[in-house]
This record gives structure tokens, sequence and C-alpha cells, in this order.
């Protein structure tokens, strides 16, 4: 009797599995299952450019596998980096984490919300690169950030921008 095996075994894998996720966000937590950077490509695409001080503006960022089956389960970590300033980006307000699932060949992507800032402004982060991770994982990938100061609330280290959900591409 085949199905008695596959059922003991199927669910000795999902207990193994629960029982390694701690549920914590510390490098001793890495999920093995989790997309990693250099395991997925990822490109920045065309941005809707804020044109001046105060406008909003988007950039999307899209993820395609190109190894073993992974997941992304969170959101992506972003740091906006001007000179020896690096500053992490929160996730937007009222966004809804959906668990993804990547086979070989997937895509998925995410977008980075901000406001201009005004050049030359203390309390505008004057970002000149972004920093990208992928939940789970600490692998980092840096991408030039060519549109303009971002807007700070309060002071340049705390940017108003924010980091969305994973969204499915594709078909």
């Amino acid at each position: 009797m085949r199905v008695f095996p596959l059922t003991v075994t199927a669910l000795a894998a999902a207990l193994a599995l629960t029982a390694c996720d701690s549920g914590g966000s510390g490098s001793s937590s890495k999920n093995s299952s989790a997309c990693e950077i250099g395991k997925v490509s990822v490109q920045v695409g065309s941005a809707s450019v804020a044109p001046a001080a105060g406008d909003t503006g988007e950039v999307p960022v899209s993820l395609t596998n190109q190894s073993a089956p992974c997941t992304l389960d969170g959101f992506a970590g972003v740091a906006l980096k001007a000179g020896g300033t690096s500053a992490s980006l929160s996730s937007l307000s009222g966004a809804k984490n959906q668990k993804l699932k990547l086979a070989k060949g997937d895509s998925a992507t995410f977008s980075i919300s901000y406001v201009r800032g005004k050049d030359g402004d203390a309390a505008s982060l004057a970002a000149t690169s972004m920093e990208v991770s992928l939940p789970g994982s600490d692998a980092t990938q840096s991408f030039p950030w060519k549109y303009g100061a971002v807007a700070g609330n309060g002071s340049a280290t705390k940017p108003n921008a924010t980091v969305g959900a994973f969204q499915q591409a594709g078909d």
C-alpha cells in the first residue's frame, strides 16, 4: 500500500520544515527554500520618476527565478545609500504579504514608492544607490539610484519611501 508511506513522508517533511522556522529575523533563521539574490535575476524597470520636489514616483523591481523552486515570504529589503549614509525602507502601510512560490522561470515584481526631495536639502537623502535583499536571505545586490533626492520624514535618514508587496508576474 503506497498511500500510507507517502502520507507519512509528506507529514514528516512538513513537520521538519515547520520545526526549522523559528519565526525570528536573524541570520540563524534562514529559510533554505527562500529565493536568493544570485539564484534569481533582479532588474530595476523603467521608473515613473517624480519630476519635482514633493511629487511621488514609483520604481518597479522584477525578479525571475533562475534555479530550483523557491519561495518569497515577506517583503524585499531595500536600503537607499548616499555616501556613508544607509537608510532602510519600511513596507507600504496596509500592504499584505502574499507567500509566492516561484518555479524556475517564474517571475514576481514589487515597487518602491518615493517622494522626491529637494536637492541639497539637509532633510532629503541624496541617494546614489539602492541595495536589495530578499526575505529569508542576507545576500544583497546594488543598483544605481538615478531618480533624484528622496524627501525625508523629519531627517534624511528616514526617507519618505516604501516597499510594496511581491506580486506574481507573467501568466
